[in-house]
């Protein structure tokens, strides 16, 4: 199951610099995950300072 931003991201990018398969890109106003392209590896949830990236 792909994971999915909230509308508590920051824009501060750190999701973006981990993500393995580049599935994360800059939306407005805020990061958006492409669900064909994640793997659900996880990697995103971990690094978010902020905690907005679940599992969907």
């Amino acid at each position: 199951m792909p994971h999915v931003i909230s509308d508590d991201c920051t824009m501060c990018g750190a999701c973006k610099e981990v993500c393995p398969v580049d599935a994360i890109k800059e939306g407005d106003p805020k990061f958006v995950i492409d669900p064909d392209v994640c793997t659900d590896c996880g990697a995103c949830a971990a690094e978010c300072p902020v905690e907005a990236i679940s599992e969907e």
